[in-house]
């Protein structure tokens, strides 16, 4: 389902960015879709830390193939041995388990989530072990749908950002910062423009 406000975004900043209006075009219609649940959204983002997504989404599958139920109470009661031989590494089984621990136990509730900001949200999930604020960020584009999230952080970002702003030259923290402030109050959709740039296929989860 396409966020409700895809559409005002897409066109404001077109208007006001002709080289995002390149890019866009370029890469033809499309909109963040959103895959799984809160639970769901936070344990595919723990599986793809510092890995590509292509072997991001083959763990995955590996995991969805063995939970056959992917829920907090199912994972949470899954061997550590039994996630390892997904392909996940030890510490990252430690985090997938932990976190079905917390959603199952109500630790971690999403019905409270609408009345807290992006920043309130990211520190408050931040305190999950496994979940710091790549994690938290890909929350809030992929799940919540969040307009104004900005991962500076992100690889992939900063790749399509060398690749249209900065002459090929990966932008310092500081230069993705102020790029990202002509984007306001709408970073999430040309976020997701800089990784569709990178990858022609649609963006879904990273």
């Amino acid at each position: 389902m396409k966020p409700p406000w895809w559409d005002e975004a897409g066109l404001a900043l077109a208007a006001r960015d002709p080289t995002l209006a390149r890019v866009m075009g370029e890469c033809g219609p499309g909109h963040i879709v959103q895959r799984g649940d809160p639970f769901q959204t936070l344990a595919r983002s723990i599986v793809g830390q510092q890995i590509s997504v292509a072997a991001a989404q083959a763990v995955w599958g590996r995991v969805v193939a063995r939970a056959r139920r992917v829920d907090p109470d199912r994972i949470s009661r899954m061997r550590i041995a039994t996630l390892r031989d997904c392909g996940l590494s030890a510490r990252k089984a430690e985090y997938l388990k932990d976190l079905a621990a917390r959603f199952a136990s109500g630790e971690v509730d999403p019905a409270r989530w609408a009345g807290l900001d992006d920043d309130e949200l990211v520190a408050e999930l931040s305190r999950v072990r496994g979940v710091g604020r790549w994690t938290a960020e890909m929350l809030l584009i992929f799940n919540l749908h969040r307009p104004d999230v900005f991962p500076v952080d992100d690889v992939g970002l900063l790749r399509g950002i060398a690749r249209n702003y900065t002459d090929g030259m990966v932008p310092t923290r500081s230069e993705a910062l102020a790029i990202g402030e002509r984007w306001r109050p709408w970073r999430s959709l040309a976020t997701w423009y800089m990784w569709r740039c990178l990858d022609p296929l649609p963006v879904e989860n990273r």
